[in-house]
């Protein structure tokens, strides 16, 4: 017997690429259990579903910084309680101090679906009851014919874990220029926002200034504190997007529909997501 539970949770999170650098992701979960009826003639009450397997999701994956355990280009190093990663990758080094658990090392070369739902299963299988003989994910993204961006960013006024520095979300973008939608004003932002980080002007610092990483001028450095720890990142300059606002879906919707004012006068409806079906609408 098999029970599955479609669009169990959205995992939204950032990773560790050597080609792309660091990049926001967000996959939607689909998840099967095989086994025997039990003595209430389930499998798993789907109650138990959510209570057990997404609240595992959640801990394990989602708004973490996920980087594959076995690559050659990570160094890493622990000071405390702080998490120090060190990436190589192909647009230049990247390196991130946070708490420990606001990390997670993927085992492989390479974070991708495959990769991500093994881990899933390895770890959440354990906390089935014994009728479970199998468990199995099935990790997608979001299927969309309009133009997306991967963004990674962190809010240190959150209250949970969003506030984590490198966390992300892979989200899809709709830009109406008097009232009719944009191709050309969603390419043209989805292209300036591929693979970005964006930092806020109130987290930039100088590099003498980060505690736990040896930075140089020729990146961008960014801390702060926040209910769970000591963030810091630095970057290359031409992997973020400074801006002068926090984060959060709202003041990037805001933030967009102002810079593309700037840019040619219009009425503009911005929604910008979020990950998967959620974000804000602003207006210019």
């Amino acid at each position: 017997m098999i029970l599955f539970v479609r669009d169990l949770t959205v995992i939204d999170f950032s990773y560790l690429c050597q080609q792309r650098g660091l990049l926001g992701e967000s996959y939607i979960v689909d998840v099967e259990l095989h086994g025997e009826l039990n003595a209430t003639s389930m499998v798993f009450d789907f109650g138990h579903v959510k209570k057990v397997i997404k609240k595992a999701i959640d801990s394990l994956v989602d708004h973490k910084l996920a980087y594959p355990a076995s690559a050659d280009c990570l160094v890493q190093q622990q000071q405390g309680e702080t998490h120090i990663l060190q990436w190589q990758s192909e647009r230049g080094l990247i390196q991130i101090a946070s708490p420990a658990e606001a990390h997670v090392a993927i085992p492989g070369h390479a974070i991708h679906e495959q990769s991500v739902a093994l881990f899933l299963t390895e770890q959440i299988t354990p906390l089935l009851p014994a009728n479970v003989t199998a468990l199995k994910f099935q990790l997608r993204t979001e299927r969309s014919n309009s133009f997306y961006y991967h963004y990674s960013h962190g809010l240190k006024k959150h209250d949970g874990n969003c506030q984590r520095i490198a966390h992300g979300h892979r989200s899809t973008i709709e830009i109406y220029q008097n009232g009719m939608l944009s191709p050309r004003l969603n390419k043209y932002w989805t292209e300036r926002w591929q693979d970005i980080y964006l930092g806020t002007t109130e987290d930039l610092v100088q590099p003498e200034q980060l505690q736990f990483i040896k930075a140089n001028a020729e990146d961008h450095s960014f801390r702060y504190q926040a209910p769970q720890g000591w963030f810091e990142i630095c970057l290359p300059k031409n992997h973020c997007e400074i801006v002068p606002c926090d984060t959060t879906v709202e003041c990037l919707a805001d933030y967009i529909a102002g810079q593309l004012q700037q840019m040619e006068a219009a009425d503009y409806k911005v929604v910008a997501y979020e990950g998967v079906g959620k974000g804000a609408i602003a207006f210019s």
